[in-house]
């Protein structure tokens, strides 16, 4: 018996599309009760600020072949038999390795990624049109356990003076758990390495103001009951879910951008699936202008690379990369503290 399939409308850019839409009744949120084409009809629906965040960039899509609770593969690249409105871009991996990444530029795209069983959409920092060089600062404020998101908000409002202070206009969106991302546009003139410098720059400044309430350390030993200020999002494809985007998890949350006066009240438990579009049409996109504004333009990274080398100069070298990177320049040692002493204490003994 052949599985129910509906035909979904979706107006764009060029006109009308039909998307075919397979067991659109199949429940992707067990808990919620939010079905495969109540996910379809919600990117729809925000797929104007969606694709305003996250479209015209490499995007990687992360897809259960369930509910939520199932097997999750990631997508990076495009399927055979993708439709010719899915677009694609080669792109560099750290291993080196080119290959050519999916790229969303529609709504109609967005609706064929949930008919791929797509629910959380994970963008590069970077335009299709430029690869290489981040358009968005980005740091992930990472409650660690012990710590929760009222945790990080204290650790946000520093990070936004810091940033102010380097000539960057931050703005801000929960990550659809318990963290915040914290974003700020750029002019492109800086590749991922430039960036990712000028991100743990900022993140070792935030820690000296903030040492008892945020870490840096990369080893989760190491970090105690703190927020983690994740640099390695900044990494060439290392990526974090984008706005509006669904997260899996039981209540449907969605990563949404919010103002900086909402952060001190704001529960983000209360973005979800089912409320974001009535959101959208109360209060609007506070991400519509991102990077456009004079207030917000475009910022360069000048500033917080001159933080990099002084720090540089006092002593303080690269951090940690993540594991699946190649050795880096410069890097530390890819050894947990605790085994690292271990090894030396029964080195000593021989």
């Amino acid at each position: 018996m052949a599985s129910e399939r509906i035909t979904m409308i979706v107006p764009g850019p060029h006109g009308d599309r039909e998307v075919g839409l397979s067991s659109p009744n199949r429940v992707v949120f067990p808990d919620a009760g939010i079905t495969k084409h109540e996910l379809a009809e919600y990117l729809l629906e925000v797929s104007g600020p969606f694709l305003a965040a996250n479209g015209n960039r490499p995007i990687s899509l992360e897809r259960f072949g369930g509910t939520i609770d199932g097997e999750r593969v990631f997508s990076k690249h495009p399927p055979k038999g993708a439709p010719d409105y899915i677009e694609q871009v080669m792109v560099v991996y750290p291993s080196g390795r080119t290959h050519p990444q999916l790229v969303l530029t529609e709504p109609a795209a967005a609706v064929w990624a949930v008919q791929m069983n797509t629910v959380v959409f994970h963008p590069w920092p970077t335009l299709a049109s430029d690869t290489d060089n981040p358009v968005e600062f980005r740091i992930d404020l990472d409650p660690q356990p012990g710590t929760d998101f009222a945790d990080a908000v204290p650790a946000a409002i520093e990070l936004r003076a810091v940033l102010r202070e380097a000539g960057l206009e931050p703005r801000l969106k929960t990550s659809g758990n318990r963290g915040i991302h914290v974003f700020a546009p750029l002019v492109p003139t800086h590749e991922f390495l430039d960036v990712r410098h000028a991100v743990i720059a900022a993140a070792r400044e935030l820690e000296r103001r903030m040492p008892a309430q945020v870490t840096t350390n990369w080893w989760k030993e190491e970090r105690g009951e703190r927020i983690f200020v994740d640099y390695n999002q900044a990494n060439r494809d290392r990526t974090m879910a984008g706005a509006y985007s669904p997260r899996a998890l039981p209540h449907a949350p969605v990563s949404t951008p919010i103002t900086w006066d909402e952060l001190p009240d704001v529960d983000p438990r209360a973005f979800t699936v089912r409320t974001i579009p009535a959101r959208l049409r109360d209060v609007g996109d506070p991400w519509a202008d991102f990077g456009a504004s004079t207030h917000g333009a475009p910022g360069s990274i000048d500033t917080l690379l001159d933080w990099w080398q002084r720090d540089l100069e006092s002593g303080l070298g690269e951090l940690a990369f993540p594991p699946d990177y190649p050795k880096m320049p410069g890097e530390p040692p890819r050894v947990q503290p605790s085994r690292a002493k271990k090894v030396a204490e029964e080195a000593g003994k021989t």
